[in-house]
C-alpha cells in the first residue's frame, strides 16, 4: 500500500496504536485486522450489521430521563449528550428481523453517558422482555454499559430489580433470551438482566466486570489475575458461554436461533 495515500483512509488503532487501512478496517466491522482489537459501535452501527436491512421497527423512542434528583448539571449534560448523539437515551429497542427470524431487539450505546441506565433507560429494557413474552418472540440484546447512572440516585438502581423480574417473566413463558456482552459490560447492568441470559455470548476483549480492579483489590486486599475481567477469562470461569467475533456475530445469532426456535420455514428442514 502506498504511504502517499489521503490520511482519511487510513485508522489508528485505539489498542495496538498502528495504522489500519480504512477499507479493511470497515470489512472487518471495525475490528483492528493486526491486533483483533474490537472498537466499539454506536447503536445505528450495531443494528446495521446485525439486523436484516429495513426491518428494524424502532419503539419506545420518546422515553427519556427525567431528571428525578434534580441534580446539578445532569439535565444540561444530558441535552449536550443528546445533540452530540442524536440519541435521546442509551438503549436504542425496538423489533426486527434477524436471518428472518422475529426478534424484540435492545442495543446499549457506550457513547450515551457510558451506556448508563437511567429510570428512562431501565423502562425501555424492562418492555423489550415484556414485548418478548407476549409476543412470543425471542430476545437479543447487546450490553455495552458502565452501570447505573450515579445521577438518578435509587431510581437508577431500582431498575436492577425491575429488568431482572421482566427477564423472569420472559423465561416463564418460555421464550429465549440471548445477551452479548461488549466492551464494556459493567457494574449494575451486567449484576441484573444482562447476565440473565439462555446464552450469553461476549465479544473478544470486551471488559466484563462488576466494578474496576483497583477498586476491587483496595477492597478486598487480593492481587486480582491479570486480565481477571477479560471476556477470556470470563469464558474460562464459565460466566460466558462463548467468545464470539464480530464478523461471526450475525451468523452465531442465527445459529441460536435456529436451536432455541426451530427453523422459520420449511427450507430450514434440511
Amino acid at each position: 500500500m502506498s504511504l502517499n495515500m489521503p490520511a482519511e483512509q487510513w485508522v489508528k488503532c485505539a489498542n495496538c496504536r498502528e495504522l489500519v487501512y480504512r477499507k479493511e478496517f470497515d470489512r472487518l466491522l471495525r475490528v483492528c485486522p493486526l491486533c483483533n482489537y474490537h472498537q466499539r459501535l454506536t447503536a445505528a452501527e450495531r443494528l446495521e450489521i446485525t439486523v436484516d436491512e429495513g426491518s428494524f421497527k424502532e419503539l419506545d423512542q420518546g422515553l427519556t430521563s427525567a431528571d428525578p434528583l434534580r441534580f446539578p448539571d445532569y439535565g444540561e449534560k444530558l441535552k449536550i449528550t443528546i445533540d452530540q448523539t442524536g440519541m435521546k437515551e442509551a438503549v436504542v429497542t425496538g423489533e426486527a428481523l434477524l436471518a428472518g427470524y422475529p426478534i424484540q431487539l435492545g442495543i446499549m450505546d457506550f457513547h450515551f453517558r457510558v451506556g448508563s441506565m437511567s429510570a428512562a433507560a431501565g423502562e425501555k429494557v424492562t418492555r423489550v422482555f415484556v414485548r418478548g413474552a407476549e409476543q412470543q418472540q425471542p430476545v437479543v440484546f447487546f450490553i455495552a454499559s458502565g452501570g447505573a447512572r450515579v445521577q438518578e440516585g435509587l431510581h437508577a438502581l431500582m431498575q436492577m430489580a425491575k429488568t431482572s423480574a421482566a427477564v423472569a417473566r420472559l423465561q416463564a413463558a418460555g421464550v429465549p433470551f440471548i445477551s452479548i456482552l461488549t466492551d464494556p459490560s459493567m457494574a449494575g447492568v451486567l449484576a441484573s438482566f444482562a447476565s440473565l441470559g439462555d446464552v450469553i455470548i461476549a465479544e473478544p476483549g470486551a471488559v466484563i466486570g462488576f466494578t474496576g480492579p483497583r477498586v476491587m483489590e483496595q477492597t478486598i486486599r487480593i492481587k486480582l489475575p491479570e486480565g481477571h475481567q477479560s471476556a477470556e477469562f470470563q469464558l474460562r470461569c464459565g460466566q460466558v458461554d462463548m467468545v464470539v467475533d464480530r464478523v461471526r456475530m450475525r451468523a452465531t445469532l442465527r445459529s441460536l436461533l435456529r436451536c432455541l426456535v426451530g427453523p422459520r420455514d420449511e427450507k430450514e428442514q434440511d
